[in-house]
């Protein structure tokens, strides 16, 4: 038989408790080192503590102080430590440690009094003798409870003051029918024991979270819409990769508290009435001004590729094997933090925008007609111009000789994912137009990053499409329906055909004002089906994101009509004005000719997008669309369906990479 030693450090097991709730078990493998830290620190010698390092834990995100009993977070920052305890106790059922001091006492007593001791069998005893005629062999008084050792490995805590809340919550759960009702057995050691085998597989993705407008009013929330986002996706890894030795990790990237920006000159400038109001627009809204001024622009973008690039650095430095072995990063930017994040990634500046505008300016000052001395100032400035082009390009040359420009991030995108997203207007607003090749190289080359995907939900306000900016006709398709979470055996997304929002649709018509060959342009078209939601949430877009974001432009139409008045075609274009003046004259047909399709709903091949990039959420069977409307800009976090999609694309291309024949298991 076995015979009463002390606890191996297996046997000890380590837990840790966030926001005050229960205390959760480290794995065995994070266990094991925090226990053996443990000793080291007591074991010092001449009775002064070892400094210890502190200990990497929960797949590399936190790290455990063993001198402070406190954990804390490596890449971000946290007020609230995460408080960590020493389990030798534990009670019966729901194996939660008894508090450290109770515990050290009961262990003290314990190896006090049965050190040496065998241990029997216990099955031998449970069948020879009813408890409830034991008596007790020793006991321990605490200072609220009691503890009864019945024999060696049969240990009762006894509450002696009624109230205890231990004994109570613990014998309503479990319904002892023990002499004293409020008995409760008690093991030493564990339920399972701690091995190093036991340990999270190697990261092999990792997923950067970057936030949108609005932080400002509550710094900790990416980290904690990116936790919640990490334990969706945990969940979907079990159910549906568990199979896969490797691990995609979601890291918060908190940007924008560490700008100043103004100061608080914004504050000091906003009145006092409706003041929750106007704060709340002050720190979503205003992010969208923020962006929108040359003079800010370039500090919110450093601020998130400072943040992107030290995340990457920190990570790599401590797992070193991520980049030999080939690691791969995502994006996934929420609302602004997509136009930010596009941006940085692009290298897009209005400084490029305004060249381009002169330089037309130039050509169609060459096409009007002027007179000789006009014409003699012209050409000497057109000279001029290229000398100064000449030497610039020489100086820049002499420059990029002695020092080469690191690139902007230090790692290749693989996924871009787009959640909530108003790039398309910004993009519309820069003028880029729909083009006739179906490649996502027309708003993001593949040599920046591999593939974009934009996920909305259909009621968010926020969100605009991607697809008709590459090829106009996809206005008229859906985008791609996500599939639940739960649904058996889904088609695969590259294998789902795309499908007419309406197949009976008219072609595009247009407002006699304009003329028939007038292009869609940001001012008049919404890049998004209109749907039929009601003129309260037009009035929320009003006074919303938007309207910031169409300052120095006349967008009128566009932002705001996109929630307004139903209207049967999808792009119909209207005249600058925010009214329904445009709708109301004779609509006339613009000359496309009229998109092929099939009476079944489905194109007839005509230009295809070679990947799909706008995917849908389904909508709720039962939400309200006016409360999801407020609501739905931020239920992208804990949404199962998304985790599920973004884990789908993620571990479809790793294994397309490593092994061509199990394509068939997604």
């Amino acid at each position: 038989y076995e015979v009463v030693r002390e606890l191996g450090a297996e046997e000890v097991r380590w837990f840790y408790r966030e926001d005050r709730k229960t205390w959760k078990p480290f794995i065995g493998y994070d266990s094991l080192r925090i226990e053996l830290a443990f000793r080291a620190l007591g074991g010092g010698g001449d009775g002064e503590a070892a400094a210890v390092e502190p200990v990497c834990v929960r797949s590399g995100l936190y790290e455990v102080d063993v001198a402070s009993a406190e954990s804390y977070p490596v890449y971000w920052n946290q007020t609230e430590k995460i408080p960590v305890m020493r389990g030798q106790w534990f009670i019966d059922g729901t194996w939660q440690p008894l508090e450290e001091e109770e515990s050290n006492l009961i262990e003290q007593e314990h190896l006090n009094r049965f050190k040496g001791q065998q241990l029997q069998e216990s099955f031998d005893m449970e069948v020879s003798k009813p408890l409830d005629g034991k008596e007790a062999i020793h006991s321990l008084k605490l200072s609220r409870n009691h503890v009864d050792w019945h024999s060696v490995d049969e240990v009762y805590l006894y509450s002696d003051a009624t109230t205890s809340k231990i004994a109570r919550t613990v014998t309503q759960k479990l319904g002892f029918s023990k002499a004293s009702s409020s008995g409760t057995r008690l093991h030493r050691g564990y339920v399972e024991e701690a091995t190093l085998e036991d340990k999270p597989p190697q990261t092999s993705h990792i997923v950067f979270v970057v936030h949108g407008i609005g932080q400002k009013m509550d710094q900790g929330r990416i980290i904690k819409n990116t936790a919640m986002m990490r334990d969706t996706a945990r969940k979907v890894e079990e159910k549906y990769f568990s199979n896969l030795a490797t691990h995609v990790e979601f890291l918060p990237v908190e940007w924008r508290s560490k700008l100043t920006l103004d100061g608080d000159t914004v504050d000091s400038i906003t009145p006092d009435k409706v003041r929750g109001l106007r704060d709340m627009l002050n720190s979503s809204a205003m992010d969208i001004m923020y962006y929108t001024s040359p003079l800010y622009r370039d500090e919110l973008v450093k601020g998130l590729q400072q943040e992107l690039n030290r995340l990457y650095t920190l990570f790599c430095s401590r797992n070193p094997e991520f980049e030999e072995k080939g690691g791969k990063v995502s994006i996934v930017s929420h609302s602004l933090g997509c136009v930010i994040t596009y941006d940085i990634m692009t290298g897009w500046n209005p400084v490029r925008l305004y060249e381009q505008l002169l330089q037309k300016e130039e050509e169609e000052l060459e096409d009007r007609w002027m007179s000789y001395e006009e014409q003699r100032l012209l050409e000497e400035l057109f000279i001029t111009k290229q000398r100064l082009r000449e030497i610039e390009e020489r100086l820049h040359g002499l420059k990029a000789s002695t020092i080469s420009k690191p690139p902007v991030l230090k790692f290749k995108v693989e996924n871009f994912f787009c959640m909530g997203s108003p790039l398309a207007v910004f993009l519309a607003l820069r003028g880029i137009r729909p083009g006739n090749s179906g490649s996502q190289d027309h708003i993001l080359p593949r040599t920046i990053c591999n593939r974009l995907l934009n996920i909305f939900h259909p009621t968010d306000p926020v969100a605009y499409r991607l697809e008709p900016l590459i090829l106009k006709h996809y206005s008229n398709i859906s985008p791609v329906q996500i599939h639940w979470y739960n649904t058996a055996n889904p088609l695969p997304y590259e294998h789902m055909k795309p499908s007419f929002l309406n197949p009976t649709k008219e072609p595009t018509s247009v407002p006699d004002s304009d003329s028939a060959s007038a292009a869609p342009s940001p001012t008049t078209s919404p890049v998004m089906v209109r749907r039929h939601y009601g003129e309260s949430i037009t009035n929320i877009g009003k006074a919303s994101i938007l309207g910031a974001a169409s300052i120095g432009k006349g967008l009128g139409g566009m932002l705001f009509s996109r929630f307004g008045r139903s209207s049967t075609t999808p792009q119909t274009l209207e005249t600058g004005k925010d009214g329904a003046e445009g709708e109301d004259k004779k609509a006339t047909t613009v000359g496309t000719p009229p998109l092929p399709h099939s009476s079944s709903g489905f194109l007839e091949p005509t230009v295809e997008l070679e990947h799909r990039i706008d995917f849908e959420l389904r909508e709720g069977l039962v939400e309200s669309r006016y409360w999801s409307a407020v609501t739905s800009h931020t239920a992208y976090w804990s949404s199962l369906d998304i985790a599920l999609f973004l884990l789908t694309f993620m571990y479809k291309q790793d294994q397309e990479e490593t092994d061509k024949s199990n394509l068939d298991t997604l």
